[in-house]
């Protein structure tokens, strides 16, 4: 197979709907460019929200995208565990939700700086075997402490079941994990920012060129660009 073209080169922004996964996005971008394609993140196939697509040469810049900070919007089911933190897992146990006394306790507990464990639905790997493939063979495996950041950890709305929360998190935090917290599971998932890029810009159409792209990230991101890219730009 020759290799994927390096151009058309730049990012794209994509508003994943509730279903497919984000590989499936990936998939259909490089169907209809031709050019090499990557992500600088993925959704779970329930969540929605903002995905960051690297076109053509601009997939080498993987590194500047995937450490940025996130901001998400999820409603947390407090009457249930599942087995996944989501809405796709087995019901563990059903339980008493908090009252809004103990929920805002809780919510204090994780904000700042928190280790929390990785859901066992996840993609990171177990003794070299991936945590959700073990999951889905019912193994139990104690899952390893992730440190996270949680800049933001605001109440939305709140019905004495559920809670909607608006969240601002470092990099590779499983909001999923927050619910299991709470003592629940996200029922909904919606991520709305990704470092400087929102949402609200998503259009499939449109690949935002490398140098426009880069001029938005922080210092820190920028470290991250190769040098000969960075002399391109």
């Amino acid at each position: 197979m020759p290799p994927r073209a390096l151009s058309p080169a730049g990012i794209v922004l994509v508003d994943k709907p509730a279903g497919p996964s984000s590989f499936a996005l990936v998939a259909e971008l490089r169907s209809r460019t031709g050019a090499r394609t990557g992500h600088a993140g993925t959704l779970d196939p329930f969540a929605t929200g903002l995905l960051v697509l690297l076109s053509g040469a601009a997939t080498k810049l993987a590194p500047c995208f995937v450490g940025l900070d996130k901001r998400y919007v999820t409603e947390v089911d407090l009457t249930a565990r599942t087995s996944t933190g989501d809405p796709e897992g087995e019901v563990l146990e059903e339980r008493r939700p908090p009252q809004r006394d103990e929920l805002e306790r809780r919510l204090a507990g994780l904000r700042g700086n928190v280790e929390l464990p990785i859901p066992a639905a996840s993609a990171v790997k177990i003794g070299g075997e991936r945590a959700y493939k073990l999951a889905r063979r019912g193994v139990v495996v104690e899952m390893p402490l992730r440190s996270s950041r949680v800049d933001a950890l605001d109440v939305i709305a709140y019905t004495g079941q559920t809670v909607m929360l608006d969240l601002r998190v470092s990099s590779g935090t499983y909001v999923r994990a927050i619910a299991e917290a709470l003592g629940g599971h996200c029922r909904t998932l919606r991520r709305t920012e990704v470092g400087p890029f929102s949402v609200e810009e998503a259009d499939p159409e449109r690949i935002i060129p490398v140098p426009d792209a880069l001029s938005r990230l922080p210092e820190e991101a920028l470290a991250k660009v190769p040098e000969r890219m960075r002399e391109r730009a």
